[in-house]
């Protein structure tokens, strides 16, 4: 059997019907190079009645994706008050993805989170948010310039120095490298046990893992032109390498 990858939907309002969502580009990412089988979860919650639990869905899936998204991680589920108005939320997925990610760390399923995945991953353990990163002294305006075309949008945009003994490291061989970048909000407090693997230049924490666990989320977008970008590609070659090891371990 192929393997199987979930993505945690975001709920969004397509009036008058609400609808779950998957941006297509992370599908096609791991269709092409992961050469899994995409299964879309949809954001119910299991504790209001629905029939489906989190535990039903990690039976059925061997890595796990977090996509970005245009909403935000509730500052609420790390102790804060909304920052400004305006913020685009989605408690749907948020609760949906806050206990998945957990349980799937535990379960040894790999996880990669991108963008909004690496946020949660920060609350999910723990850490707290800048709400708005261009508005904290010191730190550089990493939101996109969404007037410009796409592929200038997902551009490089600054360079990330890669941390040694980390997994990045180990799939990488320079020390700095180009990414794009397009979010809003950032990682403020780093969550316990989580590891550094790369920062911009500004200090911002781009991209984290937990060590001993096969789990890695960056802040930015890899799965933009994948299969063009030879450092993007290296990450989703390393999440296929280890929903192989899951899958082996698992098929034993």
């Amino acid at each position: 059997m192929v393997a199987t990858v979930g993505f945690p939907a975001c709920r969004k309002l397509i009036a008058p019907h609400y609808f779950h969502c998957v941006g297509e580009k992370y599908i096609h990412a791991v269709v092409d190079v992961v050469g899994a089988v995409p299964l879309l979860l949809p954001a119910v919650s299991e504790s209001k009645g629905h029939r489906i639990s989190h535990n039903d869905l990690l039976d059925n899936i061997d890595g796990l994706l977090l996509t970005g998204a245009y909403s935000n991680v509730q500052s609420s589920l790390y102790g804060e008050p909304l920052a400004y108005e305006g913020s685009e939320a989605d408690p749907a997925r948020d609760h949906l993805t806050q206990d998945l990610i957990r349980q799937a760390v535990s379960r040894g399923i790999p996880v990669l989170g991108i963008c909004r995945g690496i946020q949660e991953v920060n609350v999910a353990f723990g850490g707290s948010l800048h709400q708005q990163v261009h508005a904290v002294p010191g730190l550089q305006d990493h939101r996109e310039n969404n007037t410009q075309p796409l592929d200038q949008q997902y551009g490089f945009s600054h360079s990330i120095a890669i941390q040694p003994g980390g997994v990045l490291a180990r799939i990488w061989q320079e020390e700095q490298t180009q990414v794009n970048s397009l979010h809003g909000q950032g990682i403020k407090s780093l969550a316990p046990g989580l590891s550094v693997e790369a920062v911009a230049p500004d200090g911002l924490v781009e991209a984290v893992s937990l060590p001993g666990k096969p789990l890695l989320a960056v802040q930015w977008h890899p799965e933009w032109k994948v299969t063009e970008t030879p450092f993007y590609l290296a990450i989703f070659e390393w999440f296929k390498s280890e929903i192989d090891q899951y899958r082996a371990a698992r098929l034993v």
